[in-house]
Order: C-alpha cells, then sequence, then structure tokens
C-alpha cells in the first residue's frame, strides 16, 4: 500500500532535518534516510503499529520520532512526524487539530 504523508507531516519531517543538521553537520541528512526508510516499511506493516491519540504510532528505529498515520482504503494516510521528547499534552493538541483537517 502506498504511503502519503500530509503537508503537516511534510513539515514536521523537515523540522526534524533541520534540528538535527543544526546539531553536527549531514546528522540531518541521516535523520531523513533514517525516518524515510521507517516511513517506507509503513508500505508492507501499516496497521500493526499501537494506537496513541487515535492514530497508529510507530517509533522510528534510530531518532527520538514517531510517525502517527490512519489506514485509509487504499494508502496509509502520515499525519504526524513528530519527537517523542515533546510534551504528551503538546502532542495529543497537534494531532487534535489534525483531526478536525482530515
Amino acid at each position: 500500500m502506498r504511503v502519503e504523508l500530509r503537508d503537516e507531516a511534510r513539515e514536521d519531517f523537515v523540522d526534524g532535518a533541520w534540528f538535527y543538521d543544526r546539531q553536527k553537520t549531514g546528522l540531518g541528512d541521516y535523520f531523513v534516510e533514517c525516518v524515510a526508510t521507517d516511513l517506507a516499511t509503513l508500505e508492507s506493516t501499516f496497521g500493526v503499529h499501537e494506537l496513541a491519540f487515535g492514530f497508529h504510532r510507530k517509533l522510528a528505529d534510530r531518532f527520538p520520532f514517531a510517525i502517527y498515520y490512519l489506514v485509509a482504503e487504499s494508502y496509509v494516510d502520515v499525519v504526524a512526524v513528530l519527537d517523542c521528547r515533546r510534551d504528551p499534552y503538546e502532542i495529543e493538541q497537534r494531532l487534535d487539530r489534525t483531526k478536525g483537517c482530515s
């Protein structure tokens, strides 16, 4: 099944890469490679991940990020790619706003 990122999830992804690139040159690129691999695995593993805040949540393998997604009829709808170190209330609020945009 194909994986699609909403605009907000793309922004999350870019923000994460930018954050890591400021930490060390090239780390942002490594973040992008790793999370892109995590996203690609959703093509075959969608739907098996735990539910959190009403969304499936796949934890990234190499970074403290979570991929929040819904399973649609013909695609995996990635709604957010968020840093797990954020305040859980902030994450919940962000995902609640996402629910209103579906």
